[in-house]
């Protein structure tokens, strides 16, 4: 697009934007209407040719990226008012243009009431005497925009609810200044005054590097969650997590926890997509055109088809709610933290039995980092969870896979906020490789991953069992000592129970039934006791899950049979039910006629609601008991029903009779074996200890065995239960 060289103006719906001066005007961009939208904020680039004496030279004026608002907004004259042209060197145009891209994707998600903050930002600056936006002035425009939001919404206390006033920022600000000077400013940040002849308007104040910096990474924690906006509280914790120190001096001297607002913007955004549907309150209605939306879409998939096809991003489903809470493993995760937080080896792999709980604890971390429960280092990381099976099926040929691992740790790499979850990790070792032991060719994906984990590149949390960790990965010296084991071990009985209650609302809503808490406690008490070849809490929570599921489908049952006594009556049946209904009906109108009251109309729908009532009763929710947990149990493993509901006192009672009953003539080990069990039962023996340890000794055929036998199905429920070493 060409220049004229008369003097003209841009037309926008009650606003008029004028060329300066000296510098050449533009053509007119006529609009259709006032409500005309640019909806993609593009870059538009004019060329300016200049006759000079033998040669011509050409220039490059951006406009930076906007968005024509409602002419009925009171601030839209003042915001686009800062969207000057300004000539940029033609060497440098393709790295203006990618930079004008990252800056058109942060504009393009703001709303309203983030643009009025970085409004109030620009008024500050120029109020204070600057010529560009530090983050000490979008801070001052977060609390400003904060303040006047208050009036709509006063429960709100202060800025992020700490109490901070705009006066009080202000002076900070100011105090601040005076003590270092008033020309200090940060050398990255220094750049040359409004050309002359600009218009000296409030909002005409460029932004700062560091500026620029906070408001990517407010677009960064935003893409992080998957929100499609960019509010006031997004700006606020990339202003707490990239700040150069600047805002973090001026909430420091106001004696403020930036933990806490860090925490506080957190919660209004949950509350805020939890209240509009992951919609932002008072934003602006994107509306994209069909060739900037493919673009957009085609650059996403092009950059995250790697990473979407192998990985799941673990906070995007803690974001929406779509994990389990994560009870009983604080400890645990502030563990993790703490590794990834280090500067070198900063990879934890957690170490435990199949069941205890690693994966669960990961995603902890993930809900932690979604709720802002994080050092600030931690906010804007994602946790992605890896896909080996995924990542190995269909790679035929030899060095597909090996393609596909470094494109995949390219992409990381790029991104720079992946955390990497590999679950199962010692299917890594000889992955990829063809052949046994020494012999094989390939390079595998272990070998692959090792360069990007010892430069730093790569920051991962692995996950395997005790037994794959000694048998696969201590071999490989070089893979082990990159990461930092941290041992998992199975809870207590009381901490499952703590589990189980955390977990009780997730299964009843499933299953449409109700846990009674003897029903939980029962469930980790007999798991613990009879179901010995797997850990808590997986297989208590593996119980309580089918006891849920068999009462649904026994809640059906009974429902079915009721449906089919109903259809088997005969017609006289029901129509000698229907006569005796209006026998009565007609005897109770006649009594009431005959006293003088008449049925009100609330009498004559109660029998409506008892019969609606009645139907309504059907999606009532099955409650589930400690039968039902037993039931299973026993299920699962062959113990009768009868021994597990039985009370263990009732058997420790009558435990020398039945000994008595079938070894006749031993009465001094039956008396030692009864004393030891009873002393083991009420408490009275070391935790750490076996029940008893008891040597029978005797030439062959006295009832050594057979007594140990007798014990075992007289306490244990049957003779399975003892274990012959040969």
């Amino acid at each position: 697009m060409q220049v004229s060289s008369s003097s003209s103006s841009v037309l926008i719906p009650s606003l008029q934007w004028r060329a300066p001066s000296h510098q050449t005007s533009f053509p007119y961009f006529p609009l259709q209407s006032a409500n005309t939208c640019i909806s993609s904020c593009c870059c538009a680039q004019f060329h300016h040719h200049h006759d000079r004496s033998r040669s011509s030279s050409s220039q490059v004026f951006s406009i930076y990226p906007i968005r024509l608002i409602n002419p009925s907004t009171p601030f839209s004259s003042s915001f686009f008012s800062q969207f000057k042209a300004r000539p940029f060197p033609s060497g440098s145009t393709a790295r203006r243009r990618s930079k004008l891209r990252i800056v058109s994707e942060v504009f393009e998600r703001f709303t309203e009431r983030a643009i009025k903050a970085v409004i109030f930002s620009q008024r500050e600056a120029r109020a204070l005497g600057r010529n560009m936006v530090f983050t000490q002035h979008l801070l001052l425009g977060l609390i400003a925009e904060e303040e006047q939001h208050r009036h709509l919404h006063p429960t709100s206390h202060g800025f992020l609810g700490s109490g901070i006033t705009i006066d009080q920022a202000r002076e900070a600000v100011q105090s601040i200044w005076h003590h270092h000077g008033q020309s200090q400013t940060a050398s990255a940040d220094l750049v040359p005054n409004a050309s002359p002849g600009r218009a000296a308007s409030a909002t005409d104040v460029p932004f700062s590097i560091s500026t620029k910096r906070v408001l990517e990474a407010a677009l960064e924690y935003s893409r992080a969650r998957a929100h499609n906006f960019i509010a006031p509280e997004h700006i606020a914790i990339g202003l707490f997590t990239a700040d150069d120190g600047s805002a973090g001096q001026v909430l420091k001297r106001l004696g403020v926890d930036v933990n806490q607002l860090l925490a506080e913007a957190a919660s209004r955004l949950q509350v805020e997509l939890a209240r509009d549907g992951r919609e932002p309150s008072g934003g602006f209605q994107k509306t994209f055109s069909k060739k900037s939306s493919a673009k957009i879409s085609s650059e996403n998939t092009k950059e995250e088809s790697v990473l979407d096809q192998f990985c799941v991003d673990l906070t995007a489903r803690a974001s929406e709610g779509l994990i389990d809470p994560v009870i009983g493993r604080d400890t645990e995760v502030q563990r993790i933290i703490q590794i990834l937080c280090r500067r070198s080896k900063n990879n934890p792999i957690l170490l435990g039995e199949s069941g205890v709980g690693k994966t669960a604890i990961v995603e902890g971390l993930a809900i932690s980092i979604a709720q802002a429960d994080v050092p600030a280092f931690l906010l804007t990381k994602r946790v992605m969870s890896l896909d080996i099976a995924l990542l190995m099926a269909g790679s035929k040929e030899r060095g597909e896979l090996e393609a596909r691992v470094t494109t995949l740790l390219s992409d990381i790499q790029k991104s720079g906020n992946i955390i990497l979850f590999i679950d199962e990790v010692h299917t890594l070792i000889d992955s990829g490789t063809v052949g046994r032991g020494n012999k094989g060719s390939g390079l595998g994906i272990a070998n692959l991953i090792k360069p990007s984990l010892g430069r730093g590149q790569l920051q991962c949390i692995a996950a395997t069992t005790i037994d794959e960790y000694r048998m696969h990965l201590e071999k490989d010296k070089a893979f082990v000592r990159r990461l930092q084991p941290v041992w998992i071990n199975e809870p207590s009985q009381d901490d499952a129970v703590r589990i189980l209650l955390g977990l009780r609302e997730k299964y009843e809503a499933h299953h449409n039934c109700r846990y009674e808490p003897e029903a939980i406690d029962a469930a980790v008490y007999l798991a613990a006791r009879y179901i010995a070849d797997r850990y808590l809490p997986d297989k208590a929570i593996d119980l309580i899950d089918e006891a849920g599921s068999r009462a649904r489908m026994e809640a059906f049952k009974r429902k079915r049979e009721q449906q089919i006594g109903i259809l088997s009556k005969s017609p006289d049946d029901y129509w000698q039910e229907i006569r005796t209904v209006q026998a009565m009906h007609e005897v109770v109108l006649a009594s009431e006629l005959k006293n003088g009251t008449a049925p009100s109309v609330d009498d004559t729908k109660e029998p409506m609601l008892d019969s609606f009532s009645s139907s309504t009763a059907d999606n009532e929710p099955t409650v589930v008991r400690s039968d039902d947990i037993a039931a299973v149990a026993s299920l699962w493993s062959g113990i009768p029903l009868q021994q597990l509901t039985a009370d263990d006192r009732m058997l420790l009672v009558g435990l020398d009779e039945k000994l008595r009953k079938r070894i006749v003539g031993q009465e001094e080990a039956v008396d030692a074996i009864s004393r030891a069990v009873k002393r083991s039962r009420v408490g009275l023996k070391d935790p750490n200890r076996p029940i008893a340890a008891l040597l029978f000794c005797g030439p062959t055929g006295v009832g050594k065995t057979e007594l140990t036998k007798a014990l075992a199905a007289c306490y244990f429920g049957s003779e399975e239960a003892m274990l012959r070493l040969t």
